[in-house]
């Protein structure tokens, strides 16, 4: 039987796999981001997220065999500016300075590798998403939380930071970082069927 496994170690991903009644493994695919994205460079947060999953599906397919191996990114496209993790408290309050009352473009690049057939496939998907206006007291205290620090955009939709997200106007599961749509769609494009990888 052919296996799933996510070049993730994002834990959101893994629950909304899981979540989804999905059977999979995940492995981390150990690839620097920065590297990659200072050499080939990419202009917009649909390429930035196509290419960083691309690189993640690759890193891991490499010691895969019988497998289909998703990688994923995600980036949050505001007033122009690509918006990756934040990484530190100092960032992720500056970020929420800009996003609060605001409204960005949330993009996930899907790219899935069939390590059998060869045969590959890759999907960006993306969602509006509407920010609460919070007081700089409500964003030091998400901050202080540690969740924003580590997710694109400086937010989780499924977690603490779903109380400050106003509406969305697309995918739920892109905001999270991996859209069942898309996976389902992209597996069906690899010849296999989703349903086959129900627990």
């Amino acid at each position: 039987m052919t296996e799933l496994i996510l070049a993730s170690t994002s834990p959101a991903r893994k629950k909304l796999l899981s979540e989804a009644g999905i059977r999979f493994t995940d492995k981390s695919p150990g690839v620097d981001e920065d590297l990659e994205v200072e050499l080939y460079k990419p202009e917009t947060a649909e390429q930035l997220t196509e290419l960083l999953a691309r690189k993640k599906a690759e890193a891991v397919a490499a010691t895969a065999a019988n497998a289909i191996v998703l990688g994923c990114d995600s980036a949050l496209l505001l007033d122009g500016e690509i918006l990756g993790k934040p990484l530190t408290a100092e960032v992720a309050i500056a970020r929420w300075g800009k996003l609060r009352g605001n409204s960005g473009t949330l993009y996930s690049g899907h790219h899935l590798i069939d390590t059998k057939s060869k045969q590959v496939t890759s999907l960006v998907t993306k969602t509006e998403v509407n920010f609460s206006d919070l007081s700089d007291d409500q964003i030091a205290r998400y901050v202080a939380t540690g969740e924003p620090l580590q997710v694109a955009g400086a937010f989780t939709i499924d977690g603490l930071g779903g109380a400050f997200i106003e509406s969305i106007s697309g995918d739920y599961h892109t905001v999270v970082g991996l859209s069942l749509v898309g996976l389902r769609k992209m597996i069906s494009e690899l010849g296999h069927d989703y349903q086959d990888f129900w627990r």
